[in-house]
């Protein structure tokens, strides 16, 4: 199933999309959703993002080739490094990446996992029991206060730097998925989360080890190798296999 957020005057419904067709949705995310009457086309619609979670928790560095892009001398770390983006970086498939006056702001396309319920101290063969589902998420980055700073709070921080969505595929292999980016239609990232140096089940065990998780609840699991820049004028677009695409514009900040 493929489930969203959509607006209508203002307010955020879930829905159902089956094909290019939203429906509305009865019943609890986490309990079970039902199809109801159509509400039109997903062109048609104006997308939320497809949870609000409480938190968003960030792995760096989980892919043995972009450890060393940016920089050549780092090591592969031993274990996760684990960040948070704050609930106010969140905007919907469509809205727009504001810029701050920079010219040093990454992208970085990654396979997101949605929490479906309380999750403390999960064991790795558990692990799917705690999912609701996927989506795709853009952890854009100020590389320049990134590397200023030596934590990423303010770097990976700003209004707007977590686009997520579009959907949230409750049916997919996480561990065997396409990670993909595109900036103006030309591939910059293409990858598979089978690539990944911490596995999705080893993340949940990790993770639920230092903090309770709740219902959704968004871990973002990293990027690949073949992050850049971006500027005003550009659309880039993630592309999870199983998901869909998330495309957002990019303008400057005013």
């Amino acid at each position: 199933m493929k489930i969203l957020r959509y607006k209508v005057d203002g307010a955020s419904h879930f829905g159902i999309l089956e094909g290019d067709t939203v429906f509305a949705a009865t019943g609890d995310v986490f309990s079970g959703l039902s199809k109801g009457d159509q509400v039109g086309k997903l062109s048609d619609v104006k997308l939320d993002t497809p949870i609000q979670p409480g938190k968003v928790v960030a792995i760096g560095l989980n892919y043995a080739k972009h450890v060393t892009e940016n920089d050549p001398t780092r090591e592969q770390p031993t274990e996760p490094v684990v960040f948070m983006k704050p609930i106010s970086s969140l905007i919907a498939h469509g809205e727009n990446i504001e810029l701050p006056d920079d010219d040093n702001i990454h992208y970085e396309a990654e396979l997101c996992i949605v929490i479906g319920k309380k999750a403390k101290q999960v064991k790795q063969g558990d692990w799917a029991d705690y999912i609701l589902g996927y989506t795709c998420g853009n952890d854009v980055s100020h590389r320049t206060f990134q590397a200023k700073d030596g934590q990423w709070v303010r770097a990976k921080g700003f209004d707007t730097f977590c686009p997520l969505g579009p959907v949230i595929e409750t049916e997919m292999d996480p561990n065997n998925a396409a990670v993909v980016s595109r900036l103006n239609g030309d591939t910059r990232q293409n990858s598979n989360t089978n690539d990944l140096i911490f596995g999705i089940p080893f993340l949940m065990e990790f993770i639920t080890n230092v903090m309770t998780l709740e219902p959704g609840d968004v871990i973002m699991t990293g990027t690949p190798e073949g992050v850049g820049a971006i500027k005003p004028g550009d659309t880039i677009e993630v592309e999870v296999g199983g998901v869909g695409v998330l495309s957002n514009p990019v303008v400057a900040r005013g």
